[in-house]
């Protein structure tokens, strides 16, 4: 016996979180560095590769800004930090859009 699945709940933006992004100031060599290494360490980055939900922009700060955050997410708890250095920080408006969410945990 199957059971049919409960369609997906529309997203919903959290209250009082915070997300960490990319500088935007900071020399793209730099962010793909550190993206490199969020990727490369537990971050979520199938969303940002080519055909993903957040694909587009197709830019690296685009890009490292959602890797930055998917690694942060999933290490804040045991005490991972957001700085990458310095090359990132900490934001209080959800930087989501269209079907791209960023995660907040």
């Amino acid at each position: 016996m199957t059971h049919p699945s409960a369609p997906t709940p529309p997203y919903k933006k959290p209250e009082n979180a915070v997300w960490c992004v990319a500088k935007p100031t900071v020399p793209e060599v730099l962010l793909q560095q550190a993206m490199d290494y969020a990727c490369g360490s537990g971050a979520g980055c199938e969303a940002i590769e080519q055909n993903g939900v957040c694909f587009q922009p197709n830019t690296v700060l685009s890009h490292a800004s959602y890797a930055f955050n998917s690694y942060w997410q999933k290490t804040k708890q045991a005490g991972g930090t957001f700085e990458f250095g310095g090359i990132a920080m900490l934001v209080t408006v959800d930087p989501s859009y269209d079907e791209c969410h960023f995660v907040y945990v």
